[in-house]
């Protein structure tokens, strides 16, 4: 028996991966290309000279990330990535899953008001966002700062209201997708298991913590990913709300700074292997997070 138990796992265990061949080889086709080319300028002296054809492509093999490495620049805009970039994740999941929570307890008309809202906010571009949340903390013109009684304090000026103002807009365009996800999965939550908790004296933050979240660990595994890889390359916020980086490159982040190296500057080849470094360090945190969620022995 266990014989021939023993083939019958191995063709079920290779069966979800069939399902999933065809977007594995369109996803492949689309991703494989761009990275090798990523990968391959960033071990070449690739500049503008090269670009027209007016000196030969010189390969340097590290040299670019040993001097990335050495800037010390390089380190202050990684830091500022990582804090702005986990500010953005823990303000974008929180929002998103106590407005999920919401959705549940209100009525069907302002819980469609709601989502019809954040959908809006969701399906924005980025650049007609950041616009607008610019024109609305306008020192001169801007509603805030009248609401608030602050007279013409600009929020650009200052490195750290700067950062806050960009927070406010990634989390307003990024929370619709991790309420949508969530207010899902709690739809799919059996009513028996909440009816239960509550009948137990739970309070709404007990029930969340003790029997949603542990329920929804898969789904929040995907939302808090997503969230990861969105917020640590943002660029076009950035970018469009601080003007390029703010006042002397204090508001840079590494996608920013990225393409100063590489358009601005004309160093192809540095700007290359930024890129390379920040799929490196997405790769990492990916798989170490995962790899905890297996070793809690969470299905994925």
């Amino acid at each position: 028996m266990p014989a021939q138990g023993k083939p019958a796992r191995a063709r079920t265990g290779w069966t979800p991966w069939l399902y999933l061949a065809p977007a594995l080889v369109v996803l492949g086709a689309l991703l494989a290309y761009p990275i090798y080319q990523l990968g391959l300028i960033s071990v070449f002296r690739f500049t503008q000279a090269q670009v027209s054809g007016g000196e030969p492509t010189v390969f340097q093999g590290l040299d670019n990330y040993a001097e990335l490495f050495g800037d010390e620049q390089f380190w202050q805009v990684l830091l500022a990535t990582v804090l702005f970039a986990t500010a953005c994740v823990a303000s974008t999941l929180a929002a998103g899953c106590t407005l999920a929570v919401l959705l549940t307890r209100v009525r069907a008309l302002p819980r469609l008001a709601l989502m019809l809202a954040a959908l809006g906010a969701w399906a924005t571009p980025a650049v007609t966002g950041s616009t607008v949340w610019l024109f609305l903390f306008d020192p001169d013109f801007g509603p805030v700062n009248r609401i608030l009684g602050i007279g013409d304090h600009s929020w650009t000026y200052g490195r750290y209201s700067a950062f806050f103002l960009v927070l406010l807009e990634v989390v307003w365009c990024s929370f619709p997708f991790v309420m949508v996800t969530v207010y899902a999965g709690i739809r799919a939550v059996p009513a028996e298991v909440l009816e239960a908790a509550a009948l137990d004296g739970a309070s709404q933050w007990r029930i969340w913590r003790s029997v949603l979240a542990p329920m929804l660990r898969p789904i929040l595994t995907v939302v808090t990913i997503q969230s990861v890889i969105w917020d640590f390359k943002v660029f076009t916020q950035i970018y469009v709300m601080t003007n390029g980086g703010g006042i002397a490159g204090q508001n840079l982040v590494l996608n920013v700074y990225a393409y100063q190296q590489a358009f601005a500057s004309s160093e192809y080849g540095l700007g290359s292997a930024i890129g390379v470094v920040m799929l490196l360090i997405l790769l990492a945190v990916t798989l170490v997070y995962l790899r905890l969620l297996r070793r809690q022995g969470e299905e994925l």
